[in-house]
């Protein structure tokens, strides 16, 4: 958008733009060569190329400058990574005291052991021990994944 405004035409800023982001080689050959740039666009691969091609596309068919429709979408671009950046960092809260309230339980039996108690005859002496015990372990496991599956949803769609 900068080179635009700066008076360079599309072919030399987007020529500027690959040697930043390599995969626009490709666009820069279609635009050298009169071929469709927003399926060369689209082509690379790059998911925050598609807004530029709705801009590409939008300047070209309405007239409008495209350095315009690029800070646009270089404005949604930062907004999405500043949101991105929140989610993640509220994730990894929830994330962190997942973690913690599956390791008390484990907590719990080393200072009950140490206290000099012995909670490893019961779960390791009868059936019935090993069997709360292998519950218990089966549903620490269970709520972990539970949680991190939820924070990948989320994340996801931030």
């Amino acid at each position: 958008a900068e080179e635009l405004r700066a008076g360079r035409d599309p072919g030399s800023a987007l020529r500027w733009a690959s040697e930043v982001c390599a995969e626009l080689g490709p666009v820069v050959q279609a635009y050298d060569l009169g071929a469709d740039v927003p399926g060369a666009l689209r082509r690379t691969g790059v998911p925050q190329l598609g807004r530029v091609v709705g801009a590409w596309q939008v300047a070209h068919r309405s007239g409008r400058g495209l350095a315009d429709a690029l800070e646009a979408v270089v404005r949604d671009l930062r907004l999405d990574q500043a949101t991105r950046r929140v989610v993640n960092a509220e994730l990894a809260s929830a994330r962190a005291t997942a973690r913690m309230l599956v390791g008390l339980p484990v907590l719990a039996l080393v200072v009950v052991t140490w206290s000099g108690a012995e909670p490893w005859r019961f779960f390791l002496g009868g059936p019935g021990g090993a069997m709360c015990g292998l519950v218990g372990l089966g549903l620490m496991a269970a709520g972990l994944a539970w949680i991190e599956r939820i924070a990948d949803s989320v994340e996801a769609r931030a």
